[in-house]
């Protein structure tokens, strides 16, 4: 999946103009209870501001606090001007970057703004991908790392009638092994289908309701 897939569209964005003071954009961050916001020259995108931005300037401005937010532009105290994405990257890349931020904006090969991209958005597509959203039972189990095994797994689901809601796979430290976390609808078959997996060489670690 594609960041431009999750992203916020620019006419649902709330954004700051280049000469808007801090005070407006305090107000905009507060009505709109949001993190953070883009300011935009016209169509471009010059960088992002947030709270923690103004607070910091204010902090290291020895100004009141009156004429600090009525004095100083956005723009002054604003962050990530050359650190944006084009929409084009893979959605999971993201995370990292949006560890410790709230949000980028996403721009075209002219800087034009485009929309965001928040931390919000990235962590519920991580939840989706685990089913998360979904009731059903969770499934952890090893297997070896051997041609055709997630086709082999495929096939047990097939023949239990089983529905996958999520199939996620890590690599374990012996590289001969994978984990695997699948998620099915809970039926009343369970056991029978848990049975068959160990006998088919699949080594269940863990069983869960969510």
């Amino acid at each position: 999946m594609f960041v431009k897939s999750i992203m916020i569209p620019q006419h649902s964005c709330h954004v700051l103009e280049k000469n808007d003071n801090l005070a407006t954009a305090l107000k905009k961050l507060e009505e709109n209870q949001v993190d953070g916001l883009p300011i935009l020259d016209g169509k471009q995108y010059i960088g992002i501001i947030t709270r923690y931005s103004i607070y910091e300037g204010y902090f290291n401005s020895q100004q009141n606090k009156e004429d600090f937010l009525q004095n100083t532009l956005a723009v002054d105290v604003a962050t990530y001007q050359e650190k944006f994405l084009e929409g084009n990257e893979i959605f999971e890349h993201t995370l990292l970057d949006l560890k410790d931020f709230p949000l980028l904006a996403v721009v075209d090969e002219k800087r034009n703004f485009l929309g965001v991209v928040t931390r919000f958005d990235v962590l519920d597509q991580f939840q989706s991908a685990f089913g998360m959203h979904r009731p059903g039972v969770r499934i952890a189990f090893t297997s070896v790392e051997t041609e055709g095994r997630i086709a082999r797994l495929s096939e047990i689901a097939h023949q239990f009638h089983e529905h996958i809601i999520s199939l996620v796979t890590f690599d374990e430290t012996d590289k001969l092994v994978r984990r695997i976390v699948m998620k099915i609808e809970k039926k009343d078959n369970i056991d029978r289908f848990i049975k068959k997996l160990e006998d088919s060489g699949f080594r269940v670690l863990d069983i869960q309701e969510d």
